[in-house]
């Protein structure tokens, strides 16, 4: 079977879903768990567009070994100077550069003629090929350029050092019969194609990102770009646990395989919908919750009497296991650990400590803590940074009645260690816990998502809490876990109040581009 290369950028094009903004722990967790998962190549983001975002690509490409950690890079020798700057200690440096080919972005937004975009990709291209030992580039809306335009850059750009052409589908436009004929052509018309591996991007806005990702592979390409859980741009990128469990359960159709991890599906995926706050839906194929679940009598009777009548894929092929050790209120620090190695985590003592006590405050309120619960208590200790000033809360108090006006009182520590309390009102008890948090921070704080879900099932369920904020002008996310939801969502507003203390971005130049 022939292996497809999977090129994950969860971490560059994922993190661009409206609202997502993943601190540098946050990842790096996702980036060790992408390792465990077994992706060929990591786009760890955008060096160039800001400061944090260079610091989290060079630390990931420090420390991941396991495959080819790669930057995003526009067609300019700062981009590519600073890309390698970020890059240049990984096991398998590697740069990705983009530049528009369709006719619309050449004229409105590059605003070069096609002989000027091709110079200045082929000078791009040389330029990053001396410093780095593998170029990948992207001819940014591919599906809607002129082929032959195609065939001349992408011969160009080969011949100047390119290793892997990217053809995106950039606004998710293309069908597969229309994508199938587009590389079938390239193949055909590129006389030194056999010297760089092709490569598909395809974006969801129409709902066919996977099903073009396949019809690419079938014809010709030997690389796959998308994301985990399929987030990104708008609609977003092809969901790569689709893609690699299609090529598993459908060999006979398909003669590829890639070099993931299928069991460590499930834990990825919950690991990047936790970070990033996109919940997954229960309908989504192969991971959401209601992927394995049967309502009607007729399917439930089918599967209990042998379960490939219903079930295409098993739950412990994509990492869900069902004989799981529970943990409780006797459980100790060892079986926790082992657990939490179980799960995933690699703690230090110091985070160890803190998640255990979090845990066995837990055990104190629910007589059975889950596997969910555990991932919440472990993601948020990992992802916690340490040593750092913080608003913390102390207590709260809310007074709520059908007939009353709901008021809360709060009282927290200040980053400088002073104490402070006050109480407010609001229409709903989240909203006066929010008007008073307001008063007692000391910025310029305006709420503009709110989202609240359960962790696992039952009436002892934890709550989890999203928000999204603007914290001095500055876009802010955060979240929070309680088994009452108004504490949940009070930790929520804080985190994100919190994250805007470590950010030192700057912001000349910055732009979030796609591919």
């Amino acid at each position: 079977m022939a292996h497809v290369n999977v090129f994950d950028t969860t971490l560059r094009d994922g993190e661009q879903s409206a609202g997502v903004n993943l601190n540098r722990l946050e990842k790096m967790e996702i980036a060790k768990q992408l390792e465990r998962l077994g992706v060929d190549i990591m786009e760890a983001g955008f060096p160039a567009s800001s400061q944090a975002d260079f610091d989290a690509v060079k630390e990931i490409a420090d420390t991941v070994r396991g495959c080819s950690v790669t930057g995003l890079a526009r067609a300019n020798k700062r981009d590519i100077d600073i890309a390698w700057e970020a890059l240049k200690g990984g096991a398998e440096p590697r740069l990705h550069v983009f530049l528009a080919t369709s006719p619309i972005h050449m004229t409105h937004k590059l605003k070069k003629t096609p002989d000027e975009v091709v110079q200045t990709a082929v000078n791009m291209v040389r330029y990053a090929r001396e410093k780095f030992p593998y170029v990948q580039f992207s001819a940014e809306d591919a599906l809607r350029s002129d082929r032959d335009f195609l065939v001349h850059i992408i011969e160009q750009v080969i011949d100047a050092g390119a290793s892997v052409i990217n053809l995106p589908d950039t606004v998710g436009f293309t069908t597969p019969d229309e994508i199938g004929s587009l590389f079938r052509y390239v193949r055909e018309q590129v006389p030194n194609i056999d010297q760089a591996v092709l490569s598909t991007h395809n974006h969801d806005d129409l709902g066919m990102a996977v099903s073009n990702s396949l019809a690419a592979v079938e014809n010709g390409a030997g690389q796959i770009e998308g994301t985990i859980n399929g987030i990104g741009e708008r609609a977003g990128n092809a969901a790569l646990e689709e893609i690699a469990v299609a090529f598993q359960i459908r060999q006979d159709r398909y003669d590829f395989q890639t070099g993931l991890v299928l069991k460590e599906i499930k834990r990825t995926s919950d690991l990047v919908s936790r970070l990033t706050g996109m919940q997954v839906p229960g309908n989504k194929a192969v991971v959401g919750r209601n992927a394995f679940a049967h309502e009607s009598g007729i399917h439930q009777d089918g599967v209990l009497k042998e379960a490939t009548t219903y079930e295409i894929i098993t739950p412990a092929m994509v990492g869900i296991d069902s004989n799981r050790m529970v943990l409780g209120k006797h459980s100790g620090r060892h079986a926790f650990k082992q657990k939490a190695e179980e799960l995933g985590f690699e703690l230090n003592e110091t985070k160890l400590k803190e998640a255990f006590a979090s845990f066995k405050d837990l055990t104190g309120k629910k007589k059975e803590v889950t596997d969910d619960d555990l991932f919440a208590i472990l993601t948020d200790t990992q992802t916690e940074h340490e040593d750092q000033p913080k608003y913390e809360l102390k207590a709260f108090q809310v007074q709520y009645g059908s007939i009353n006006r709901p008021t809360a009182t709060v009282l927290l520590t200040k980053p400088d260690g002073e104490e402070a309390e006050k109480a407010n009102t609001g229409e709903g008890s989240v909203e006066a816990i929010y008007n008073t948090l307001d008063d007692l921070i000391d910025a310029d704080v305006h709420l503009q998502d709110y989202q609240l879900s359960s962790i696992g099932r039952g009436r002892d369920a934890l709550a989890e809490v999203h928000v999204q904020l603007t914290v001095n002008g500055v876009k802010a996310s955060g979240r929070g876990s309680a088994q009452d939801v108004l504490e949940a969502s009070a930790h929520a507003f804080l985190n994100a109040v919190n994250r805007t203390l470590y950010q030192h971005k700057r912001h000349e130049g910055y732009e979030k581009v796609q591919v």
